[in-house]
């Protein structure tokens, strides 16, 4: 079952309305399943729409945030929940404790970063939780094709490959993330 989904996305909004479209979506869509959000914990930019619509819509919103970043990320003050840890070490491996699995949206160094570690974990079977790309106007395509380049040349297993959903619609990509819940549970 997800109960919490972590979401790895950027502290700026993009340049693209999409982009925070997308994260109020998504975040709408975890209030209405009662699915809490573990995110970032900062106020600006992707992560301040997709916790504000979060709230907004009933739900809950974790927040996890190095006390480094809490001024220049303007942590999130209306949270249900706010972790304020160390270092970057910290909220990532607090983020994942907390979660039942993984989404990415549009972000940037940080946001490829902390969603390639969680599929590399997934790889290395340190979690057994999935990973998902919400695709937003064909942001992680590179990505994708990416991805699917490393299969072909023999640096990813197909199974590895597996590992990350990729998906345009919230409810779609929340719909995948269920079932592959499900299908390992069983």
């Amino acid at each position: 079952m997800l109960r919490r989904l972590c979401v790895f996305c950027g502290s700026s909004p993009g340049r693209s309305p999409a982009h925070a479209q997308a994260a109020r979506a998504l975040g709408r869509e975890l209030a209405r399943r009662e699915i809490e959000l573990v995110f970032g914990g900062g106020s600006a930019g992707l992560m301040g729409a997709l916790a504000d619509e979060v709230l907004a819509s009933g739900g809950r919103a974790t927040g996890v945030i190095p006390r480094a970043l809490m001024e220049r990320e303007l942590g999130h003050a209306g949270l249900s929940q706010l972790h304020v840890v160390g270092s970057m070490h910290e909220r990532k491996a607090l983020m994942a404790e907390l979660s039942d699995a993984f989404v990415a949206l549009p972000g940037g160094f940080g946001t490829f970063e902390e969603i390639c570690e969680a599929i590399t974990w997934a790889q290395l079977g340190i979690h057994p939780k999935p990973c998902a790309l919400l695709d937003v106007e064909g942001y992680w395509a590179p990505l994708v094709q990416l991805f699917d380049q490393a299969v072909e040349q023999g640096f990813i297993e197909p199974t590895g490959r597996a590992l990350v959903l990729h998906e345009h619609d919230p409810a779609e990509l929340l719909d995948a993330l269920e079932r592959w819940i499900s299908a390992r549970e069983r």
